[in-house]
């Protein structure tokens, strides 16, 4: 996945890099309906199944199960967060990275390579996103769409909990799976997945930097 993530980024970013990010968003999405077509075309549109990483469903807890995969996935993710952290906040490579992302004209005069740290956001964002899918297949199956639900969730997360934040994105998640739960067992399981964008559309109602997230006043 690092060579795929460096290939695209050949091939769907730098041609357009400096045409704004309007075109770039287009050549992404269209990248990506190529591909998932492609997928398709080689393996059908039948989801495929993959084994869970455990021989044993899980355990329980009084009238709580906890489901093994679920407590890899959480595990994961714990370990992962604690490791990028570490990097953009320790590592003279992350602050690279994050500088380039603020301002790339900026990190370029102070002799920062930003072709390369734009090449290794893509590399590190497709291993990221590898590593996700092959954690959730056991649960969702392997299909062209099963990263859009999580997408729109993990977007929603990151509007509640403040953009550029990440203990917010974190409180945000871990709110919206309080929300979808009680949800589905106090109210409907059917409708579980919309709990998620209600508590979306009330955020950005009437709080729309989210939880974490500084009020930015519009100039005059």
């Amino acid at each position: 996945m690092l060579v795929f993530g460096a290939l695209f980024n050949l091939a769907v970013y730098y041609p357009l890099r400096n045409r704004g990010f309007r075109p770039v968003i287009i050549s992404t999405i269209g990248a990506s309906m190529l591909l998932e077509n492609g997928v398709l075309a080689g393996y059908g549109p039948r989801p495929q199944t993959l084994p869970s990483f455990f021989s044993f469903p899980g355990f329980s807890v009084g009238p709580i199960f906890f489901d093994s995969q679920y407590l890899l996935i959480l595990g994961v993710t714990v370990v992962m967060v604690t490791l990028q952290h570490f990097v953009f906040e320790r590592t003279l490579l992350g602050k690279k990275m994050e500088a380039t992302s603020q301002d790339k004209e900026m990190a370029s005069l102070l002799g920062i390579p930003v072709a390369l740290m734009i090449m290794l956001t893509f590399m590190y964002s497709s291993a990221l996103g590898a590593l996700a899918g092959i954690l959730v297949a056991p649960i969702l199956f392997v299909s062209v769409g099963m990263g859009s639900s999580i997408a729109l969730k993990a977007f929603a997360a990151s509007i509640i909990g403040g953009f550029g934040d990440v203990i917010g994105a974190i409180v945000g998640g871990l709110a919206l799976g309080v929300v979808e739960t009680f949800g589905a067992a106090y109210i409907s399981v059917p409708y579980k997945d919309a709990f998620a964008f209600i508590v979306l559309v009330l955020f950005l109602l009437f709080r729309p930097q989210g939880l974490f997230g500084e009020k930015v006043a519009e100039k005059a």
